[in-house]
């Protein structure tokens, strides 16, 4: 039986000798799906004594951070997430100061640290601005994971140099580090950790395993007996039980219903879980197509059942229910969708809808010699569809002509997420979503042959070779990428230009092409968008290289040009 995360948190805040608390704490500890997809959040936020609304600023901060968080998607990690979430909260304290009395004194306004730790499957997320603390335990001793932003101006004054609300632009110390079962964490605010010493609060913490809230109630007492005169904030963290390599994978089965049996093998006319299938479109080893007509809308839909001989194989069952999760994730014209389920499933199967038309493969071949309008036409389509997966950190990894469908309008849609990689379920630790499924060689970019993961720029590449292929009807390396499998080799690979006497392609497009078809990534375009506006006109890049001197552009502004530095030249040499 797989396991799951287990976390235990202990937590205790008091005003100490203040007369209020500004200090703010909370913790959230999600059931399924959410535990495995996002993890345990535990936050703290600690008001400055200067600001009379700071607590405000403290509870939003937390308490914000803590529902929004868990609404981001599923598939972004927690980086972007938590990120997307604090500037979001960041920009809002600051808009309540500058809308506020104390628009001209920021440090009067809403404003707090915040310190936040994420633990999602084995990994410890961190996140921190300003001067609250976050602690591992080893041994007897603390560990001190963040590092204080705070300015002295001499050694008895000092004040915080990064806040959230402070600024409308946000920096943000983000680090991981991999955890272990056992492990304590401690966040803590100045009012205590600058008065409890680790040890006492190691050994506190060691003395009192059963019961956590005790533990930070009497590491709070003790710096108040110390002489603390600040707000007292604690929070233990201790992880009690790591997840099973294989219990991420699990759940997100059970929850998209890997439960129910293989359908059997479907034939026309036949109704099956409410459809009525009306014949084959496609059948490998792997999987089987069929178009079907709904009988409760009339609408025609695409079935896709799963091969009865890897049944068996969780791996492939696993990455079979990714296309559809993939599918409800995504919003765009030019991405396939699934369909709504309108009745209750019986079997396991993929549905979505039927798109009536050709694949770019058959397109390509049925338009042997399009006009560079078309292909930048098919090219900016399948870019927005691709910017639909980049925005939800996807990469599709496997973008070749046959699974670009054209429909009857002329729309282009990308319709095949077999091999699509999801940054957030990376991070979740199942070996099977881990496992890298190479997409089809010809058009796979350079980096994937050196076991290196891919990013944007893999699918740009991909994308490029698309466009070269319906340009000259050719691959730009032929078939040496896939043979290139160290650096040495990728670096000999020569670009052949998709220039030629037979089309009217401008040079410039055989520049914007090089570029995208780098072998080193990093030498591409940085954005997919950058390479779709330069299919449309040429860069300044471009226009200067290729230039002509101004000799052959304009011969008479030249030579006098050429005369009047001459003749100032010699009125130079006669007045010396």
């Amino acid at each position: 039986m797989s396991k799951q995360l287990v976390v235990q948190v202990g937590q205790y805040s008091d005003k100490g000798r203040k007369a209020i608390n500004q200090d703010f704490h909370g913790a959230w500890l999600p059931a399924e799906p959410q535990l495995s997809a996002k993890g345990v959040a535990v936050a703290l936020a600690d008001g400055i004594s200067s600001s009379s609304v700071s607590q405000i600023a403290s509870e939003s901060a937390v308490s914000g951070f803590l529902a929004d968080y868990y609404c981001t998607s599923e598939a972004w990690t927690v980086k972007k997430s938590a990120q997307r979430v604090l500037i979001a909260t960041n920009s809002w304290l600051h808009a309540q100061t500058r809308q506020s009395q104390y628009r001209y004194d920021r440090d009067r306004g809403y404003v707090c640290t915040f310190s936040a730790l994420i633990i999602k499957a084995a990994t410890a997320y961190l996140f921190h601005i300003g001067d609250a603390r976050i602690y591992r335990v080893v041994g007897q001793q603390l560990e001190q994971l963040t590092q204080d932003h705070r300015l002295w101006v001499s050694q008895e004054q000092s004040h915080l140099a990064r806040a959230l609300g402070v600024n409308q632009q946000l920096e943000i110390d983000y680090q991981t580090l991999p955890v272990e079962q056992g492990d304590t964490f401690v966040l803590a605010t100045d009012g205590v950790y600058e008065f409890a010493s680790p040890a006492f609060i190691s050994q506190t913490i060691a003395a009192q395993q059963s019961d956590l809230d005790n533990a930070a109630r009497l590491i709070a007492a003790e710096a108040l007996a110390q002489g603390s005169d600040d707000n007292l904030t604690v929070q233990i963290v201790r992880v009690a039980q790591l997840p099973s390599p294989d219990a991420a994978g699990n759940r997100l089965n059970n929850q998209a219903g890997a439960a129910l049996p293989l359908p059997p093998v479907l034939e026309p006319r036949m109704l099956f879980d409410g459809y009525r299938i009306m014949r084959e479109v496609h059948s490998s080893s792997r999987s089987h197509v069929y178009l079907a007509v709904d009988e409760q809308t009339g609408e025609r839909v695409i079935l896709k059942t799963p091969s009865i001989d890897l049944g068996d194989d969780p791996a492939y069952l696993e990455r079979f229910l990714m296309e559809e999760w993939i599918a409800r994730r995504l919003n765009s014209p030019h991405v396939l969708k699934p369909c709504v389920a309108e009745h209750r499933r019986e079997f396991l199967y993929v549905a979505t809808e039927y798109v009536e038309g050709q694949t770019l493969r058959q397109w390509m071949i049925d338009n042997p010699k399009p006009t560079l309008e078309q292909v930048r036409g098919i090219v900016e389509q399948v870019a927005k569809g691709l910017q639909a997966f980049h925005r939800m950190e996807m990469l599709h990894q496997d973008l070749r002509p046959d699974n670009i469908m054209i429909d009857s309008t002329g729309t282009v849609k990308i319709i095949d997420f077999g091999s699509t990689r999801v940054a957030g379920l990376m991070e979740m630790g199942s070996p099977q979503l881990q496992e890298q499924m190479l997409g089809t060689v010809q058009y796979s970019a350079p980096e994937y042959f050196l076991g290196e993961g891919g990013t944007s720029r893999s699918d740009q590449f991909s994308l490029a070779t698309i466009t070269y292929q319906m340009l000259s009807g050719k691959l730009p390396y032929g078939t040496q990428v896939a043979k290139a499998r160290t650096r040495a080799a990728q670096n000999k690979l020569v670009y052949q230009s998709v220039l030629h006497e037979e089309r009217d392609i401008p040079a410039w497009i055989d520049d914007v092409l090089k570029r995208a078809l780098q072998p080193n990534p990093l030498k591409r375009y940085e954005a997919l968008s950058e390479f779709v506006f330069d299919l449309r006109q040429p860069s300044a890049a471009f226009l200067s290289r290729t230039r002509p001197p101004l000799l052959e552009r304009n011969p008479l502004l030249f030579w006098k040009s050429l005369s009047f530095v001459l003749v100032m030249i010699i009125a130079a040499l006669l007045a010396w």
